[in-house]
């Protein structure tokens, strides 16, 4: 009977996944864990392979030592749930040949540091990292302090990433919010600011990730100077949350864009003032004006919910009111846009994707193995977005909307010119009382 490596079996059940589809849960996460046990097991397996001399179910020739002798069971514990894994056995190995195997895989320690590189970034803790490279004389292929100088690559590649020219890229929209995160142990959280864009030509593309103290005026203007100082062309629109220094600074550092109040932020604002038996009523009401087709029959909407509601809920109402026109300025995009751009929710998904991975990692000690890990986490989630696709017709109309801009921010920052006096000539006389 033809007997089936650990590792056929995990690659036929991708091939069944992409086939069939997932069988429950998050198809992505599952196929994370396939891809993972499909590596970690064709690993062993020629290590294995390399140990022994031979191939899996090849009958021992004169002068082989050892032998197989089955499989185990091996778990690793990753930000996409728990991996199994088979881990071969073997036997009657001596130490001399162990060692030869070690000198064999250090001829592959490329391939071996990024499989380590990969595994940290998807969440696994260093001391998982070390267990799953541990061989059968207890000495780990890759120990603690070697994973830590290994990740150390990801602090090159985040410095890269965060000092790169932004000159090429021509961000349509622009998405900015911050994610508290614990930058040093026993310390309050902190706000890392996170912008990512549409461009023009419909990519979606992580630009920036940099911690700062806080969500606050400065710190906020400090992080769009930055970016514009590395070539970042101002957008036609910005959405950010409702964080007061983080609209100051969007307004003054982006004075020719629009900017777009997070939809989901402000819906979460409304209900908290409301009972929960009218939160079903003033919902609709209130989706009625944000999702009107024109600004004008938004604002129409706006009066009809004030004057329905103004009196029994005042301070939803006002609420409702604060920051309105930024509340629509989607209404001036194409309408095949304005469902992706009212809220920062890709932000907010890529947000819960790092921290499933930062808490399955455990205790990070220090900003810098913090920030690595997350750009880790958050550039490789952005791999996986998906383009927007922009026809010609919404080019036009975004061309105009950018010149209409343009105009309106030269009108509102024109020179005051006092009006001139007019100067009244004295009337001619027209007659005289004078004899001539």
């Amino acid at each position: 009977m033809h007997r089936v490596p650990p590792s056929e079996q995990t690659k036929e059940a991708i091939r069944t996944f992409f086939k069939d589809g997932s069988a429950g849960g998050d198809p992505k996460s599952e196929l994370v864990r396939l891809g993972i046990q499909r590596v970690i097991e064709e690993t062993l397996e020629a290590a294995t392979r390399d140990l022994l001399d031979r191939d899996y179910y090849e009958r021992r020739t004169a002068g082989q030592h050892g032998s197989r002798n089955g499989y185990r069971a091996g778990r690793l514990a990753t930000a996409e749930g728990e991996v199994r894994y088979a881990v071969p056995q073997v036997r009657d190995v001596a130490a001399d040949l162990v060692a030869a195997v070690r000198s064999r895989v250090a001829g592959r320690t490329e391939e071996v540091e990024r499989l380590g590189l990969e595994l940290f970034a998807r969440g696994c803790s260093t001391r998982d990292i070390e267990e799953l490279f541990r061989g059968p004389d207890g000495r780990s292929l890759l120990s603690r302090t070697a994973v830590s100088e290994i990740t150390e690559a990801l602090w090159q590649e985040y410095e890269a990433f965060a000092t790169r020219d932004l000159s090429d890229i021509d961000p349509l929209y622009l998405f900015v919010d911050g994610l508290a995160e614990r930058l040093r142990p026993g310390a309050p959280r902190d706000a890392v600011l996170v912008a990512w864009a549409i461009t023009w030509s419909g990519k979606k593309v992580l630009i920036h990730v940099t911690p700062g103290t806080k969500e606050s005026t400065d710190c906020c203007r400090e992080f769009f100077e930055d970016l514009k100082r590395r070539g970042l062309a101002d957008p036609v629109l910005v959405i950010t949350d409702g964080a007061p220094g983080l609209i100051r600074a969007a307004e003054e550092c982006f004075p020719l864009a629009m900017r777009q109040r997070c939809l989901a932020h402000r819906m979460r604002n409304l209900m908290a003032k409301l009972p929960d038996e009218v939160h079903t009523e003033f919902k609709q009401a209130a989706l009625a004006a944000y999702h009107a087709p024109s600004v004008a029959m938004a604002r129409a909407l706006r009066q009809d919910l004030v004057e329905r509601f103004g009196t029994r809920y005042p301070a939803a109402v006002t609420c409702f009111e604060e920051d309105f026109e930024a509340c629509i300025a989607q209404l001036r995009c194409p309408p095949q846009h304005r469902r992706m751009i009212r809220t920062t929710n890709l932000l907010e998904r890529l947000f819960r994707e790092e921290r499933r991975r930062v808490n399955a990692a455990g205790t990070l000690f220090g900003e810098r193995a913090v920030l690595k890990l997350m750009y880790a986490a958050l550039i490789r989630a952005s791999d996986r977005w998906r383009g927007v696709q922009i026809t010609a017709f919404e080019r036009r109309q975004l061309e105009q909307l950018r010149e209409q801009l343009q105009a309106e921010h030269r009108k509102r920052h024109a020179p005051v010119v006092a009006p001139a006096q007019k100067i009244t000539a004295p009337p001619s006389r027209i007659y005289s009382k004078q004899r001539t």
